[in-house]
């Protein structure tokens, strides 16, 4: 115990400087736990949590029984898988790229060029693509004409919402999403290389069985990374894209919860909060399942 003490008190300046992160951590993570209980309440703000009565699971099953539910879970997994497998492989590809970019200053070029879209707000790029699509005054609706065809206002279909959406985003995020893989494959072996090299290995193929292997670790790491975010399409680009044309496409449990509590004259909190708690408890057991698989598969997990 004498050591203990002894030790923190030569460290203490390290907690100190701790202190902080651990205090954001509990305010805004763990203290909001305890009003997750309205979920299994008919909560009114005049009685409190506590005071309101206890439901139990009628939310979650109103919430199962309606048609949002399909609705919303379908638009959820099928954006949010849509964008990990094409996010996913431009990204490692792009960063395969200029990580074989032999030119330093060209490479930096490059680099700084495809960072640039993702300091750009998404109110800024969702005006981008109103402004692209615009069926009137938009560049894709002067190119169609010109060409002879008849333009269309694609933010009203609803086909064409997933397509919008994720393109978007990689152009907006592959490149910022190259650093961790660029930062992998910069502690890939120059041994290994100049071996390959010297055994006559083409550049593509020491690609393959180099560079691919390096940042696989890292691509299994953000692959379960990203499978808890899977519940968790960002609301806020989705929500600016949204127009009755692409409802039935757009709207996802985010968005839902937003609008059944709080963007509404008489809101659901409750409701509300057994929505988003299923997406947490989702995303937990996804985290977990892809975790285990992955461990048991590559040797390469969390934890």
């Amino acid at each position: 115990m004498d050591r203990r003490f002894a030790r923190l008190r030569r460290i203490w300046p390290l907690y100190v400087m701790l202190s902080p992160a651990l205090i954001y951590l509990f305010v805004f993570s763990y203290y909001p736990m305890y009003g997750a209980q309205i979920a299994f309440r008919n909560f009114r703000i005049s009685l409190g949590i506590t005071g309101s009565p206890w439901v139990g699971l009628r939310h979650f099953r109103e919430f199962f029984s309606t048609a949002n539910f399909t609705r919303t879970l379908t638009n959820t997994l099928a954006l949010s898988v849509y964008t990990l497998i094409i996010m996913t492989s431009f990204v490692v590809v792009l960063s395969l790229l200029i990580h074989c970019l032999t030119n330093e200053r060209y490479k930096k070029i490059i680099q700084t060029v495809v960072y640039l879209p993702h300091f750009i707000s998404t109110v800024v790029i969702v005006g981008i693509i109103l402004r692209l699509f615009n069926p009137n005054l938009g560049i894709l609706s002067k190119l169609i004409q010109a060409l002879g065809g008849t333009s269309r206002d694609l933010m009203g279909v609803a086909g064409a919402f997933r397509h919008i959406y994720v393109w978007s985003d990689v152009w907006q995020n592959a490149g910022w999403g190259t650093i961790i893989y660029l930062a992998a494959l910069s502690a890939s072996d120059v041994e290994h290389h100049e071996a390959a090299m010297i055994d006559g290995a083409s550049r593509f193929q020491r690609l393959i069985h180099i560079d691919i292997p390096v940042i696989l670790p890292t691509m299994v790491i953000m692959l379960i990374l990203n499978m808890g975010r899977l519940m968790n399409v960002g609301h806020d680009k989705v929500l600016l894209m949204q127009n009755n044309l692409n409802l039935q496409r757009s709207e996802v449990i985010s968005t839902y919860v937003y609008k059944i509590g709080i963007a509404t004259s008489m809101p659901n909190y409750s409701l509300s909060t057994a929505v988003g708690l299923f997406n947490s408890v989702v995303s937990l057991i996804l985290v977990i399942s892809v975790n285990r698989i992955a461990k048991k598969l590559t040797e390469t997990s969390l934890w």
